[in-house]
């Protein structure tokens, strides 16, 4: 490995400006939206998991605490982007699931996220670009198995 030099080869420090330089492109591409990164995301996760997700896992996953998810949810609900439903597994607890609007809008969110990202990475191989997946995962969810 080669010398370091401070700061800019600090690893906490560029992984916390890259996630800022990216995080704030990314709100203002979604602003048009009436997303920013926060909601997109529990929109995104609420259209994936077809069935819906609960909201303790949306928080484990987005790494909020969980009463700034219910204050997200709240506001995609009131748009009608997203819908709590009773969970078939336990009828005491509520699953989040993004509506036939919230998938449309959570569509052409990743079409353009999808564009700006290929902004920024663009002179990155898909096999770096892989690796960086990879080792953001690992940082990101350190108990969860990574293929």
């Amino acid at each position: 490995m080669g010398a370091h030099h401070g700061l800019v080869d600090d690893l906490g420090f560029l992984l916390s400006r890259a996630s800022g330089v990216v995080a704030r492109s990314v709100s203002a591409e979604l602003e048009p939206l009436g997303l920013r990164v926060r909601s997109y995301s529990v929109l995104a996760l609420s259209a994936e998991e077809g069935a819906g997700i609960n909201q303790r896992r949306l928080a484990e996953i987005i790494g909020l605490d969980p009463s700034q998810v219910v204050a997200l949810v709240d506001e995609l609900e009131q748009r009608d982007l997203v819908a709590r439903i009773p969970d078939p597994r336990d009828r005491r607890n509520k699953l989040v699931q993004a509506t036939e609007s919230g998938r449309e809008l959570v569509a052409e969110a990743q079409a353009r996220v999808t564009e700006l990202e290929d902004g920024y990475f663009h002179r990155m191989s898909p096999r770096r670009l892989d690796e960086l997946r990879a080792i953001l995962r690992e940082i990101s969810f350190p108990h969860e198995p990574h293929a």
